[in-house]
């Protein structure tokens, strides 16, 4: 079968740190990589990007079209494209798969959309085209959101979890154009390398354990060396929880050093009390980059307010992990979760915490309740009415304490603590310092963007936006562009 694979704009980052990580579809090159196995024809493209959609279906004439819904805030425009494909090819069989879909399908059960993948799409996929080219019940094949005339049903769960090592190798080739867009931090071209998937803790505003059951899987070790030795310099390890098993984490990093795999730069993540109590490993893998960064998740400045994130951490692992991660020559960066529910103090004490210890390199996101937890469950009446793409951790879903304007002036004032803050402790030419001559006008692009991170005025504008029709300009110039482009395909046909 002809498969095309979607990786769509979510549309809105004009807020937080997103041109910051913009990263390969990773999960769709997996798919991609089962369905070549298995003889079919697949195309990937990921849409941030050109070509667009029209000449994408034009191209690859699909039978099947799989469109990835990785975050909240993107499923409006992941309706929007399953609606432009369908006009643009009636017959396809669309698919909806990836994080989002899987924890949260309810958005997504709209006629354009033929089923949605509730689990790991390597295994499900595959079996989904077979049952399509075979002409047998799709009611057989397993963990889908599947379209009847009665509307959606769910088809029987998998029996296990996927082994990763069902699928050795991504099929990275297939997005060889678009590799030079993929960029981390002040790195570019980027390579996305998974490890493991899944978390055992239980983080209240975390989708990733509630998805997986607090399941733990990982690549044996041979297939990680193999993959990691065949990417580029620049290394962001996708997994939520990097050296969560210290003896086989140090396996890894001999193994990868016996094979001479040396990266100029890595990124991972990782808890401060798991970096806390095992040094060793840090000391076992610092020597395979040159330049190796550490992105914990820091959360808060308190006990207290850990534990109301049921993060089962204490913060004095946030002091340590940085301490010895910098001993090691290790860069520390993070992200504090702010609470709307806070009062002015709560705001002093962590810009006393980041100052005292160091935290200048962090994120500041505000607690947004994830659809697939616990904690959207608990607060959905106060959220109803909020479009989507509020849900990117940088608007607010209800009405703080302190009220909007005093609430946006602290959280403004945090971000202007940050080393993004070009009037502050780090101006652009010590970021220029840092950088490749060619990456100078992508990183200057990037960081004058995220100055409206330290204006009040730019989230209160949008903050009572609730309706479609008044969604910021950009976003709906966006979407206007994709309809006519789609019109205009539809006319030349």
């Amino acid at each position: 079968m002809n498969v095309l694979l979607l990786r769509p704009d979510p549309g809105n980052e004009r807020f937080g740190l997103g041109p910051f990580f913009r990263v390969e579809p990773l999960g769709l090159e997996y798919i991609a990589a089962a369905l070549l196995q298995r003889g079919h024809q697949v195309a990937l493209s990921d849409l941030r990007f050109p070509p667009r959609l029209a000449t994408c279906v034009r191209r690859a004439r699909p039978q099947l079209v799989g469109i990835s819904c990785m975050h909240a805030l993107e499923y409006d425009r992941v309706l929007e494209t399953a609606r432009a494909v369908r006009r643009l090819c009636p017959s396809a069989f669309i698919l909806v798969g990836g994080h989002a879909a899987a924890a949260f399908p309810a958005p997504l059960e709209q006629p354009a959309i033929d089923a949605i993948c509730t689990d790991d799409g390597e295994e499900v996929v595959p079996m989904l085209v077979a049952a399509l080219e075979g002409g047998q019940n799709l009611a057989t094949v397993p963990a889908l959101r599947l379209r009847t005339p009665d509307g959606f049903v769910s088809t029987p769960p998998l029996t296990q979890r996927t082994s990763l090592d069902r699928v050795p190798l991504p099929a990275r080739h297939l997005i060889d154009p678009f590799r030079p867009h993929y960029l981390c931090l002040n790195f570019r071209p980027v390579w996305l390398v998974e490890t493991a998937r899944g978390c055992p803790f239980r983080c209240s505003f975390c989708s990733v354990w509630q998805l997986y059951d607090r399941s733990f899987r990982e690549r044996s070790i041979g297939a990680v060396v193999e993959d990691m030795a065949s990417v580029g310099p620049h290394v962001f390890v996708a997994d939520d929880l990097f050296w969560n098993h210290p003896a086989r984490s140090l396996e890894l990093a001999h193994a990868l050093r016996r094979r001479g795999v040396r990266k100029r730069w890595m990124l991972v993540q990782s808890r401060t009390d798991l970096v806390a109590r095992h040094p060793q490993l840090l000391e076992a893998w610092r020597p395979v980059a040159e330049l190796f960064d550490i992105f914990f998740g820091l959360e808060a400045a308190s006990d207290a307010g850990l534990a109301s994130l049921q993060k089962d951490n204490k913060v004095n692992s946030s002091v340590e992990a940085a301490r010895v991660a910098r001993a090691l020559g290790y860069g520390v960066t993070g992200n504090f979760v702010i609470d709307p529910d806070w009062e002015e103090a709560q705001f002093h004490e962590l810009w006393d915490f980041v100052e005292r210890h160091g935290f200048q390199r962090a994120g500041f996101t505000i607690l947004t309740p994830l659809p697939g937890t616990a904690l959207y469950e608990q607060m959905a009446p106060q959220l109803a009415g909020q479009p989507w793409w509020k849900y990117d951790m940088h608007h607010l879903l209800w009405e703080p304490r302190l009220g909007a304007r005093r609430f946006f002036e602290l959280y403004a004032e945090t971000w202007r603590r940050s080393v993004l803050n070009l009037s502050g402790r780090k101006r652009l030419r010590d970021w220029m310092a840092q950088v490749r001559l060619r990456d100078l006008p992508q990183i200057t692009h990037v960081l004058l963007r995220t100055q409206r991170l330290m204006q009040p005025a730019a989230y209160l504008r949008e903050h009572q936006i609730t309706t479609p029709s008044q969604r910021p300009r950009a976003l709906r110039l966006q979407s206007n562009a994709a309809r006519d482009l789609v019109g205009l395909e539809r006319g030349r046909r």
